[in-house]
């Protein structure tokens, strides 16, 4: 990615690295949750936080791989204070029961990064029934984020600290279905695409972060929530695209970010000064970029938060 790095107004760049963006970030006293931190950039996003002093709550599917890659972190940094705890994003009552445990725990919420997702999967509906992507990489995400805010809300009071909310969405949100959100057919597999369907779920991540900073700002909260795009990173998220998976081996491996490359948008939106009191912004390579039309709609984006709460009710 050497030849892609032209710094932008950040002084970072697609070649920035998560730790090169936080160096000299003092994140001790923080407590930040990482969705799908057991591979990939989650778990880059995860070790460079806990690098920095940030109390970190990996929520993860599989606990054993959490484990091992918290027995990492601290073999590499002994003194970071790295949790595993159990979260199956294809199950509501998973994120419920995550959610319950969490608020219950004692622990404060100055971040959440939503980062976990799933990628141009065959057509598949979740154990609620509903799309499989949609239900993944954005529905579960909501309902989570909604289960968190008060803790979110109370931490950003009483630290005096502001709280942020990181969602992971993808140059993907440009080429959703016509019309951006399936609302009446969101679950037919007739018309199911498997990239649109991808689009579809990470516009919705980005609407979701808008929405909620129009919200924060009506509310007077010091909570900001903002959008990203990774890049390109050749992880696990290829796993049900051989032909993509294959480029991103061969050819692609020129073209795609590096893990730590991937992580570092994420980290920097996180904990970096620059972006304290933005909010409802999209980044990319560190930088604010500009989304899509959809991805500035502001009235889908209500409507999107409409159509998703009744999804998430019990």
């Amino acid at each position: 990615m050497g030849f892609f790095g032209k710094k932008g107004p950040s002084g970072f760049s697609s070649s920035s690295t998560a730790e090169e963006v936080t160096e000299g970030i003092d994140g001790s006293g923080l407590t930040a949750i990482v969705t799908g931190a057991s591979s990939g950039i989650g778990t880059e996003t995860a070790r460079v936080l806990a690098l920095r002093g940030v109390h970190v709550v990996m929520a993860v599917r599989n606990v054993d791989s959490g484990n091992k890659v918290r027995e990492e972190i601290h073999k590499e940094i002994p003194s970071a204070k790295v949790e595993v705890m159990e979260l199956d994003l294809c199950s509501m009552s998973s994120v419920r029961e995550f959610a319950s445990k969490y608020n219950s725990s004692g622990f404060p919420l100055n971040i959440l990064i939503n980062n976990a997702g799933i990628m141009a999967s065959p057509y598949l509906l979740s154990k609620d029934d509903i799309e499989l992507q949609f239900a993944t990489n954005y529905l579960s995400h909501f309902l989570l984020t909604n289960l968190l805010l008060d803790n979110m809300k109370n931490t950003a009071r009483e630290s005096n600290r502001e709280g942020r909310i990181v969602n992971l969405s993808s140059s993907a949100h440009r080429h959703p279905f016509p019309g951006g959100i399936r609302f009446d057919t969101i679950n037919d597999e007739a018309g199911y695409g498997s990239i649109k369907a991808y689009g579809q779920s990470k516009l919705a991540t980005l609407l979701h972060a808008n929405e909620l900073a129009r919200r924060f700002k009506e509310e007077g909260v010091n909570i900001t929530a903002n959008s990203l795009h990774p890049g390109g990173i050749h992880t696990n998220l290829f796993r049900y695209h051989t032909v993509l998976s294959g480029f991103a081996s061969t050819i692609g491996r020129f073209m795609f970010k590096t893990v730590p490359q991937g992580a570092a948008t994420t980290c920097y939106v996180a904990l970096h000064p620059q972006v304290n009191g933005v909010s409802g912004k999209y980044f990319e390579d560190c930088n604010i970029s500009k989304s899509s039309a959809y991805g500035q709609d502001a009235e889908l984006a209500k409507k999107l938060w409409e159509f998703s709460l009744p999804l998430t009710n019990p």
